[in-house]
This record gives C-alpha cells, structure tokens and sequence, in this order.
C-alpha cells in the first residue's frame, strides 16, 4: 500500500514550502483514491477523501502556498502584537503608537516555549482570547472619552450600552440600529476567533526550531531591559513598553475602587443637611411662588465661548434678555460644574436636584433608592406647592418619579403631541412648554406649582432641528411637520464635526428662545424660572479637554427673590460673565435652600 508522511506537531511542515525534517514525522497510510474514470483524472468520492484532496492543495499550488502562509503569518504577528500596544484613546492612533518594544510578547514567548503541546496550545488560545477582550475595552474607552469625557467602567457601564443603542433607534431608526447591533456582535465574536487562531499560529511557528526561539527570546528581552534601563525613546515615546500589564492594572484598580466607592457613598448620602428640617422652616421665602427649575439638554460652556457656536448662542441670549428686561423681568446667571459630560443627563439633573456628586450609575441608583430629599420633594414636603414633571424624553416607565416627589409626570406620550420626531426628541422643545402651560401652569390652582421640565430639542445629533412657530400655531404639532421634513439627515451631520458644531450652536438658540419667549408670554408677576445646562456637548463639539462647565440663571419679576442671591456675585442678566463664580454642582441645592430662608436641620 503506498505511504505518506505527516508531521506530528507542526502546524503544517508544508505550510512555507519547506519539507519537514525526519524526525518530525510518521508513516501512515495514504488515504485510498477513487478510481480514475475512463476519460479523466481522479476525484475524491467519500468525505475522508474530500477532505484529503483538500488539504494537499498546498502541494498542487506551493507558490500560492507560501503567499498565504507569510500572510496569515504577518496578520497573527500585526493582530497579537498591535494588540498588546494599542491606546485606548482615540487621539493617539498614530503610526508611533505602535512602534514599540512590548515586555508582554516577550513574556509570552517564554511561557509559551516552556510549555508541552496540548497546555501551549491552551495558553496560547487564552492569550488570544484576553488580548481580545483588551482590544474591546480600549475601543469602549475611545467611544466612552468622545461622547462621556471619561473610560468605560467594567463594573456600571455594561448597562449604558443598551442606552446607545436606543438612542441609534431613536435618532436613526429601529432598522439602522438592530443591524448596527447584529454587525457588532459579528465583528466582536469574529475578533475573538480570530486573535485566539493568531495567538495559537505564532505559538507553533516558536516551537518549529525550539533554540532559536529560544535564544531570539532571549535576545529581545535584553534589548527591551536596556531599552527600559536607558529610556530609549521613538519619537519622543519609550520604545520599552508593558501597555497591556500597565492596562489590566488600571481597570482592576477601578473596579476595586469602584466597590470600595459604593460603601464610602451610601453613608454620605444618609446624611442631609436638610434632611429633618421641619416643613414651615424649608424655603420660606418663596412661599406663593411657581418655581421652574428646567434643564436644557447640552446647554454647556462651549455655547457661550466657542468662537464657532457663541457668536450666534450669544446674540440670542443678548436678545432674550432684552426681551425678559422689556417684559419686566431681570436675571442672574453663573457657573456649575457637571458631574457629567457629553451624556448621561441624569446624573446631571440628580447632582443639581439632590446635592450630591452622582458621577456614575453606581450612585445614581443608590440615591434613587433612598429618602434623599431631591429638590421637588423638598418643595412637596411643605405642603404649599403642588409638583409636576415635564419628560418629554422619557418614553417608558420612570420610577424616579418616587424619588423626586413629583406628584405628577408627563411622558412623551402623555402631552397629546401629533407631530414628527426630531430625531432622538419626541418632540419640540416650543410644543413641551405649550403643553405645560395648556396642562398644568395656565390652570387656575390652590396652590402654586413648583415644576422641573427637560428641554429635549438640543440633544445630539442635533438634526434635524425645530424652528420657532407662531405659538398660536403649535396646536397638536403637525405644525413642525414640513420643518421636520426640509431638516438636515442626523447621521450626516453627527459623522461631520464641523456641522455638528453648527447644528450644536442653533439648537441652543432654539431652546434658549423657546424658553425665555414662554415666559415673556405665560409668566407672571410670581413666576421664578431657575434654567440650566446638564452637562457640555461630546468633545466633537466641545473640543479635546473642554471644561464641565454649565450656564444657570435666575430670572424673576420680583425684586426680591434676585436680592436673596445678591451675595453669590453672579452676572446680571442670562449670560454668566467668563469670570462668574463657578460652584460644582452638588453645592447648588444646600445654598438654592439657604438663600431662600431654609433652616438646616442635619439627619443623625
């Protein structure tokens, strides 16, 4: 019977175009052929001979052969090795990046040389699989620094991902984001499989001449310890590198610190300054009052000062505040310090409402569940003022609704709009507060009302966008129909940095008019408008390394509740002053309540 030789423990003696060597090889038995047909060459008939034929391919083609192997070879060494030096910062993709020397692969080699066959195999895979799973978290850091202006947390971020992928559905549609999500998902498995089949080849290819494997292991390690010992550099970065080690260090440290942070935080949040302060004692000095404390999404800094958006956001705030003066109205404004940037309003609207710094979901959840007075439950616990929630972003069920103490909330579905979305807002920002006024402030009441409104219009992608329309016009918002329609299409303007900026710039415009221009038509002599920004738009907008710094104002008619806050120096009038104190925004609850004559009573 005729024999053929296989290699034992090579991944293919053929895989280059060289031959085995003897002593890695055995005799078997060739697999039998089919037999010839009359007229014709030979072809495999059973599966064993199929599979044969197949694998012999090498030998019928060994220049295509040898192109595929160096290949396959240069892709496992760029995939492994790229991996263990990649940033996690999106400005630091370049070609420098990557030119380095890291302990980690020489580290590896060693390991995976000393080991038998099958646990090389083993280990080899597992490095694979957890330079994969490296390569991930770097990507979700670069995703999370652009849009959070921080890392994604191993421990509380997982739920957020299906928070953006919700806002794909709702700003380009359920189509566009089920298959955005199903190619991700391919994309992930596909990386893993892939890194793990690299890891595995290059772990063959050491053990192939197992001394010279040896000593190049040992060569590179010297190298990289002088290179380390004497600084040597490669344009102007160490060419000695441990980015992967220096990695998995940072995450674990953050995931301890993270855990470490929920205890630390539960009992900061039992204690309240004004957590037992009786009810006729809290905020005396807006008893008869309707309070409006609204938040504009995105409303950050960079409106005010970018040369780009504050040319525009500035003439509009200069001819608002005109407007509110003529209408009898005047107005302080300064400075809050986010606990968040770029997104995640929530944490935004509870630092503000609550006082304490809620800079993840970690601590928005505990507070959530606690007795926590927010702002409208302090207002509520006086018994003198009835309180209502305006969400027109909240499309589902709030149970923080609770929490805050609002007596009553309106959804996205619960204000009788008939119009068009505008991409991820259900609605216009002109509609929500008409509706307000229709539903809950227009009313005649018992008691005044103390409200929190967000304002949706100014959330990324910023198109397409709402214009104002005559407010005798807004009825059910079919209005916004054909302004919806002739707007520009949001995934071209969030892919193009210079229109986002513009699109960023007039949707803070809108909202900025939609606002003051309801209170120049539907406020009184005792409406006390308190109005915001959440957080700074994503760095695409904001700029690399822009502050969390956010715009407040006060405006009301009465003399008197603008002279409570006269020792807080902020700017007269909607647009706070560059230098106008700037507070964090945790601070702003405990000083909004002193100021207006609460009398702190701390919880024990």
């Amino acid at each position: 019977m005729p024999v053929f030789t296989r290699s034992r423990d090579l991944p293919d003696s053929s895989d280059d175009g060289t031959p085995a060597s003897a002593d890695d090889t055995e005799t078997v038995p060739e697999p039998e052929q089919s037999e010839e047909p009359e007229g014709g060459t030979a072809q495999p008939r059973t599966l064993r001979d199929r599979v044969a034929h197949w694998r012999a391919w090498r030998s019928r083609y060994p220049r295509a052969a040898r192109v595929v192997w160096w290949t396959a070879t240069a892709l496992s060494l760029a995939l492994v090795l790229g991996a263990m030096v990649m940033p996690n910062q999106l400005h630091l993709l370049r070609a420098d990046q990557f030119v380095r020397l890291p302990g980690e692969a020489i580290i590896a080699a060693a390991i995976l040389l000393s080991l038998p066959r099958r646990p090389r195999l083993v280990a080899a895979a597992a490095l694979g699989v957890g330079l994969a799973a490296l390569t991930v978290v770097n990507v979700l850091d670069m995703m999370y620094a652009e849009y959070l202006g921080r890392g994604f947390n191993l421990v509380l971020d997982w739920g957020l991902l299906d928070d953006a992928q919700s806002y794909v559905a709702d700003s380009m549609g359920e189509t566009t984001a089920l298959a955005a999500t199903a190619g991700l998902l391919l994309l992930i498995a596909a990386l893993f499989a892939v890194m793990a089949l690299a890891a595995v080849r290059l772990s063959n290819l050491l053990v192939r001449d197992v001394a010279a494997s040896t000593r190049g292991t040992l060569i590179a390690g010297t190298v990289w310890i002088t290179c380390s010992v004497l600084s040597v550099q490669y344009a102007g970065l160490p060419l000695a590198f441990h980015r992967a080690v220096t990695a998995t260090t940072v995450k674990a440290k953050a995931v301890r610190q993270t855990i470490l942070d929920e205890a630390a935080f539960a009992k900061e949040n039992r204690v309240d300054a004004f957590g037992d302060t009786p009810p006729d004692q809290l905020v005396p000095d807006l008893r008869g009052k309707d309070v409006v404390f609204t938040f504009i999404e995105s409303y950050g800094r960079s409106a005010i000062e970018d040369p780009v958006m504050a040319p525009g956001v500035n003439r509009t705030l200069t001819a608002s505040n005109e407007a509110l003066a003529k209408a009898g109205y005047h107005a302080r404004s300064g400075w809050l310090t986010s606990a968040t940037y770029g997104g995640s309003s929530w944490l935004g609207h509870s630092t503000t409402l609550s006082g304490l710094w809620i800079d993840n979901q970690q601590r928005y959840r505990t507070v959530m569940n606690s007795d926590r007075l927010s702002l409208p439950k302090i207002f509520k616990k006086t018994g003198a003022w009835d309180t209502v929630g305006v969400m027109p972003g909240i499309q589902k069920a709030w149970p923080e609704q609770k929490h805050y103490g609002l007596d009553k909330v309106y959804n996205a579905f619960q204000m009788g709009y008939q119009g068009p979305k505008f991409s991820w807002s259900t609605m216009p920002d002109q509609y929500a507060l008409e509706a307000f006024q229709r539903l809950e402030h227009g009313k005649v009441r018992d008691k005044p009302l103390m409200s929190e409104i967000i304002l949706t219009s100014s959330h990324q992608p910023w198109a397409p966008l709402p214009k104002m329309v005559g407010w005798d016009e807004v009825g059910d918002g079919s209005v916004f129909d054909s302004i919806q329609k002739a707007g520009e299409n949001a995934s071209e303007v969030i892919s193009d940095s210079g229109r986002s900026r513009k699109a960023y710039g007039e949707s803070i415009e809108y909202s900025v008019t939609a606002l003051t221009q309801w209170l120049e038509r539907y406020g009184t002599e005792d409406t006390v408008l308190v109005f915001l920004g959440d957080h700074q738009p994503i760095a695409r907008v904001s700029g690399d390394n822009a502050s969390r710094d956010v715009p407040i104002s006060i405006v009301a008619k009465d003399p008197e509740v603008l002279d409570k806050v006269a020792s807080w120096n902020w700017t007269d009038g909607i647009r706070p002053a560059k230098d106008a104190p700037v507070w964090k925004m945790d601070l702003f609850r405990d000083r909004f309540l002193t100021a207006y004559g609460s009398t702190p009573h701390p919880t024990k």
